[in-house]
């Protein structure tokens, strides 16, 4: 078990929301490399944003990527190694509006990776603009008036293009979330994790506490999952979706070639390419 810990200065506000996620996420590492899923094989990516920072307080392997463009990241790592178990964090504007278009194609091919978002409903490193998740009737610095949007509903969103295991938790529920973080690295496919977390200058504690609740149980198949997203409130938590049955991308692709300990040699890629021009 490698060390998580690492020398950078944390930077997030005191008692931000994202503290609680990183716990969870060192936690359910722990739990993992103890279960044979070593931390040495876990790669990991993040955007733009303060979700961003917690990949200089994780001591794990992985490339610091572009407003956005992480979930395309980790889907070439995946894809370039498909022994390695990548997991993906993103802001609900990173992942939800710059990275939208990868999101859903990750969902779609259902690529073998997890990807957690800080859902804090509000641009917070760049002062407070609304996101696609932030409430309608929101006042902030870009909405003085409230805004009048509707949001996306992230978990709807993330069952009906294709992901296989899509769940939400709140960083205030160290265990659950722990849990919830194992289950979804496990899960063989996308697996969505959304993380309510509140950014405090905005957002206090209170207003999460006051509205949590959990499903009843987990749903059985995808309508009932389908439904069971869309009734729900912004505040319900639980494991919506877990689909065991879908092929995975990279096994699609390759069936059961990995490129890196599997790869052609060059003298034989010599020969065969001597062999295709005579």
């Amino acid at each position: 078990m490698r060390d998580l810990e690492t020398n950078a200065e944390n930077t997030w506000c005191p008692g931000c929301g994202n503290f609680g996620i990183l716990s969870a996420v060192k936690n359910a590492i722990t739990h993992l490399d103890e279960e044979g899923i070593s931390s040495d094989s876990i790669v990991i990516s993040a955007g733009i944003g303060c979700h961003a920072k917690i990949f200089d307080y994780l001591g794990l392997s992985g490339l610091y990527s572009l407003h956005g463009r992480d979930i395309a990241t980790v889907q070439g790592m995946k894809i370039a190694n498909p022994d390695l178990k990548v997991i993906n964090f993103s802001g609900d504007g990173n992942g939800m509006g710059e990275g939208l278009a990868h999101t859903l194609f990750a969902a779609k091919r259902n690529q073998d990776m997890t990807m957690i978002l800080h859902n804090n409903s509000v641009y917070a490193l760049t002062t407070g603009q609304f996101t696609p998740l932030t409430q309608k009737g929101w006042e902030g610095p870009s909405t003085p008036r409230g805004s009048f949007e509707e949001p996306f509903n992230p978990l709807v969103m993330m069952i009906v293009s294709g992901a296989t295991f899509v769940a939400r938790s709140f960083s205030g529920k160290m265990q659950h979330l722990t849990d919830t973080i194992i289950s979804a690295v496990k899960h063989k496919g996308f697996s969505f994790v959304e993380v309510l977390q509140p950014a405090v200058p905005y957002h206090s504690w209170s207003e999460y506490r006051d509205k949590i609740k959990f499903i009843e149980e987990e749903p059985s198949n995808y309508n009932e999952a389908l439904k069971t997203a869309q009734d729900a409130d912004p505040y319900t938590l639980g494991i919506f979706y877990r689909n065991t049955e879908k092929p995975v991308y990279h096994e699609e692709l390759y069936g059961d070639h990995n490129p890196v300990n599997k790869r052609v040699g060059v003298e034989e890629r010599r020969q065969k390419i001597i062999k295709i021009l005579k």
